[in-house]
């Protein structure tokens, strides 16, 4: 009997460690992936973003600052996000600056597009002046005073105050404070014109592969750790635990709330933004 073709889908995921610890089972096998063979791409988040507004990848994590902008093409997927509590972006300095200050400075973010971004827009709309930086690079802008503070997100949070950086804000701590909804950093989305019988596969799949690396952390250890760069073991597991949790599996109705008070917030929103399913069922 003739098997059936695979179908084959580009995926997009970072380099970072929640999402290699996330999605090492799918990529690896470990778990069923069915009909579908997904071709990888790795890349920082920003990266990915602007390859989902171009429309190359089928399938990426990206930021939800970015969804707005993307919204007629790609729905959102229940599992993979990176959202919870006390796990926002922080804004930090090298000298001591109060909020009252941030109209007349210089500030580094990692990205137009990502929700960090938003997010400062959201606490310090009056932050106009921005530089664009690669997340990694941040601190050392900061350090080398080509900028005047920075939003730092991912493995930096454990790391600026060792660099004698510090706070000025945790902006993950003011959308709660507003809010009272979990802080919604980046999530899974996935082209609008795939199947929906395909879209629910395929988000199964994640959930699988998501549901596999809780029951066995050690079993990325390796993956993980290839792709996280310099992070020491600590770093890479406090990086885990802070941004892979329940919301990870299945995003639920309080996360449903969130992304879509974020996207509600958007400067780009739109009638194809409200007109058209956010996630699939």
């Amino acid at each position: 009997m003739k098997k059936d073709k695979k179908k084959i889908y580009r995926l997009g995921i970072s380099t970072c460690p929640n999402d290699t610890f996330m999605f090492d089972a799918l990529i690896h096998n470990k778990i069923d992936t069915l009909n579908y063979e997904f071709e990888l791409v790795m890349a920082d988040v920003e990266e990915l973003n602007k390859m989902a507004v171009e429309q190359t990848l089928d399938i990426s994590k990206l930021s939800y600052g970015l969804y707005p902008k993307i919204a007629p093409y790609y729905q959102l997927l229940r599992s993979g996000s990176a959202l919870g509590n006390n796990n926002g972006p922080l804004l930090i300095s090298k000298h001591k600056i109060y909020p009252d200050e941030l109209s007349d400075i210089k500030i580094a973010i990692p990205g137009e597009h990502t929700t960090a971004n938003m997010l400062l827009n959201i606490a310090f709309p009056q932050a106009k002046n921005r530089k664009e930086y690669l997340f990694s690079d941040i601190e050392e802008a900061i350090l080398s005073n080509e900028v005047d503070a920075g939003v730092i997100i991912h493995e930096t949070r454990f790391t600026y105050a060792s660099k004698g950086l510090k706070l000025i804000a945790d902006l993950g701590e003011i959308w709660e404070q507003k809010t009272s909804l979990p802080i919604p950093l980046g999530g899974i989305a996935i082209r609008r014109g795939i199947a929906d019988n395909d879209k629910t596969e395929i988000n199964n799949i994640l959930k699988n592969s998501i549901e596999f690396a809780f029951k066995n952390p050690d079993e990325s250890y390796n993956f993980v750790k290839e792709h996280a760069q310099d992070m020491n073991d600590d770093v890479m597991y406090n990086h885990i635990r802070l941004y892979v949790n329940n919301y990870s599996t299945d995003i639920g109705d309080k996360g449903l709330e969130a992304v879509e008070k974020l996207i509600a917030s958007s400067e780009s929103i739109s009638d194809d933004i409200i007109n058209n399913k956010i996630f699939i069922d």
